[in-house]
């Protein structure tokens, strides 16, 4: 344990060359270790036995100092925090663990040394250990260096009574077995797993492994699924989602005790061919991979077009294609005032944004009110009541919980209820001033027809660059000069950490997500451009009245 204290202080003081996300991780181990009011304890004792098996387990490749693996500081970080926290019951509190980095970074054989521990030492009842891949080859480089640790090590074999098998590793004492699996297999279904490694998740080419894994969790009460993968080329997904659902955790945008995510990769700025970020991907380098290896990869990245997509995704371990979010969350956060209550508003000048949804999915709401050269925002986040179950699933499964906490108003049935959105912002304008009202004009014309007919100025608005680009800049302006307020709201927060921006060559801005198809939604901050588009059109000062003086000389 002291070598994974020692790990994070190093990390959170500079010592060791991390990227953004790593510290993020490190900050929250540093944060859940001071925490004293919830349902899980640290463990020292199960963090070193899982640490003290995986280093009596020998090499299989590659020459070594020593027979048998010696642990570095990162992978005792990343082994005492997925097995150390435990539940009241005594089980794992993670039953979901995202581990990204480039290659070789030895992932493969530390999964099999989890795979093996997971199968042995845990007192389970008859594991079923699963490792997943996209092919059975791809499978097989887990599941093989698992095996030869076995045939290698006879104390192992004699003590749980284990045997590898062509395509399996039984054990007798216990009844239990690792075998693999691939996403084209047509035998996924019927499993009972303990432990699940998906190993390089981000060549998956669609969810359905991952789904049916993900399903028959829940009959076990110490199951867990651990990614282990390096960054890819498709971030439209499974992966890529994974990977966005973990930088949220860590990002404190959401909350999900039960998932350990770890990314490591070089931060945004950050040039692939400046040997000074290169350990920020690769934790373990000049151990694996060596220098040497590093500087031929870059120098052939430098030389050969085709490679340099290869080095940046697989070295650097940074994703192609991704958009940047455009809201830096730092400044959002720092415009947070919590005191703030929309009841001290009454009677003030309001100007009101909304965003419709499907017909099965979130709905936004903003009021926007001024006051000097302040701006503050309230908004208020719709969904139906009998999807908050059915978005049980690991990207949207924080809905539930800001329902419960009342962060989201819940509309009775499985629908939006658009009715529901009228009558509030009816009930608005009887407390505020309401200058304007905008809607998108998705699904929105009755709505917007409606609060015509009851004398508001009512319109909508189209997503485009000469309609958005004024409130884009302007909210930028805003939250950079500090003088946007708001509450805090947990679910305004998580879509202002989910909006991108395109951007081109004349300067213009339209709001987008970071995929068509992301599940991370935008609509509170485009209700909230909504709303600024007619303030800035009214509250635009009037050009001063200019005075003209004609003088003519008088004839001599």
């Amino acid at each position: 344990m002291a070598i994974a204290e020692a790990y994070i202080d190093d990390v959170l003081a500079g010592r060791s060359i991390a990227g953004t996300w790593l510290k993020l991780a490190c900050e929250r181990q540093r944060r859940d270790r001071a925490r004293a009011d919830w349902p899980y304890a640290w463990s020292p004792w199960h963090g070193h036995d899982v640490c003290d098996f995986i280093e009596k387990l020998p090499h299989i490749e590659g020459t070594w100092p020593t027979p048998t693996i010696t642990l570095q500081p990162v992978q005792v970080f990343l082994l005492t925090t997925l097995f150390g926290w435990r539940t009241t019951a005594g089980g794992r509190r993670f039953s979901m663990a995202y581990w990204c980095a480039a290659r070789k970074f030895a992932k493969s054989t530390l999964a099999a040394g989890i795979a093996l521990y997971c199968l042995t030492c845990e007192g389970e009842n008859g594991p079923q250990v699963i490792i997943g891949a996209t092919t059975g080859q791809q499978a097989l480089k887990v599941f093989r260096p698992a095996s030869e640790m076995v045939k290698r090590t006879r104390d192992l074999r004699e003590q749980f009574t284990l045997t590898a098998w062509a395509h399996a590793i039984t054990c007798d004492q216990n009844g239990g077995f690792v075998q693999t699996i691939n996403a084209k297999s047509s035998t996924q279904d019927g499993w009972n797993p303990y432990l699940v490694i998906l190993d390089e998740l981000h060549a998956h080419l669609t969810p359905g492994l991952f789904n049916v894994i993900r399903s028959s969790l829940g009959s076990r009460a110490n199951q867990l699924i651990l990614i282990v993968t390096t960054a890819g080329f498709n971030i439209g997904g499974i992966c890529y989602e994974q990977q966005g659902l973990v930088q949220k955790i860590l990002q404190q945008v959401i909350e999900a005790d039960h998932y350990f995510g770890v990314i490591f990769a070089l931060d945004d700025g950050d040039d692939v061919f400046d040997e000074r970020a290169w350990p920020k991907a690769n934790p373990m380098l000049g151990i694996t991979p060596t220098w040497d290896k590093m500087r031929e990869y870059a120098t052939e990245a430098r030389n050969a077009p085709t490679s340099l997509g290869e080095f940046t995704t697989k070295r650097c371990n940074r994703w192609s294609g991704v958009a940047q979010a455009w809201l830096n969350l730092a400044h959002w956060d720092a415009c947070k005032d919590s005191q703030l209550s929309i009841d001290t508003f009454v009677g003030e000048p309001c100007w009101i944004g909304g965003d419709l949804s499907d017909c099965n999915d979130l709905t936004a709401k903003v009021c926007l009110f001024r006051r000097g050269d302040l701006v503050f925002a309230f908004p208020t986040f719709y969904l139906p009541e009998a999807l908050v179950q059915k978005r049980q699933v690991s990207t949207t499964a924080h809905y539930a919980a800001w329902a419960r906490d009342g962060w989201l108003q819940l509309t009775p049935g499985n629908t939006i209820d658009h009715d529901w959105i009228l009558r509030d912002v009816q009930a608005d304008g009887k407390r505020f001033d309401v200058q304007a009202i905008v809607f998108d004009r998705y699904q929105s014309a009755q709505l917007v027809n409606t609060l015509t007919k009851d004398g508001y100025l009512a319109l909508t608005l189209m997503k485009s660059a000469p309609n958005f680009t004024p409130p884009c800049q302007e909210l930028e302006k805003l939250i950079l000069a500090g003088r946007l307020r708001h509450t805090g709201h947990p679910v305004f927060r998580w879509m202002a950490s989910n909006t991108c921006v395109s951007r081109r060559i004349d300067k213009s801005l339209v709001t987008k997500k970071e995929t068509v198809n992301s599940p991370n939604k935008i609509d509170g901050i485009d209700a909230t451009i909504h709303a600024i588009h007619p303030m800035l059109l009214q509250t635009a000062p009037e050009p001063a009245p200019e005075l003209y003086i004609f003088w003519a000389p008088t004839p001599a």
